[in-house]
């Protein structure tokens, strides 16, 4: 069985700009061929739209946008598992003196309950691995 996938925001951000590391995830992820699909995390929709507001992005970028938010499954953090684990991940960020954003919790969050490797170009996870969260960092070009 193939690993399923969950996305960071930053990762969209590549795939939205197709710039060299967002190549570099389509190579290695095969993300629009990928059966299942990877998940993205609701709360990563409001980042990337508010993203393309504060960057201007134009027509073309809105589109493509568009589309990569579309394909993608999600994981909505309205499900009760997912305050949960929610909690669970910030009570053991504050007990190892990590304040992770708030964004950054939901979305770790969602990656823990669909069973997903979390796909990332940040370090914000780390202390997540192993005991709740599989992590595949991408290092940016």
């Amino acid at each position: 069985m193939r690993n399923l996938f969950l996305f960071d925001t930053n990762i969209l951000v590549h795939l939205v700009r197709n710039d060299a590391t967002g190549e570099k995830i389509r190579t290695n992820y095969l993300p629009f061929m990928a059966e299942p699909k990877p998940f993205i995390c609701t709360v990563s929709e409001g980042e990337l739209r508010s993203l393309a507001l504060q960057w201007a992005w134009g027509r073309q970028k809105t589109e493509q946008m568009g589309f990569v938010l579309g394909y993608f499954r999600r994981v909505s953090i309205e499900r009760t598992d997912a305050t949960q684990v929610y909690a669970t991940i910030d009570a053991l960020s504050q007990s190892q003196g990590i304040r992770m954003g708030k964004n950054d919790l939901w979305i770790a969050a969602a990656a823990h309950i669909a069973g997903a490797r979390l796909v990332t170009t940040d370090d914000d996870f780390d202390h997540l691995m192993p005991s709740l969260l599989a992590v595949d960092k991408i290092t940016s070009q």
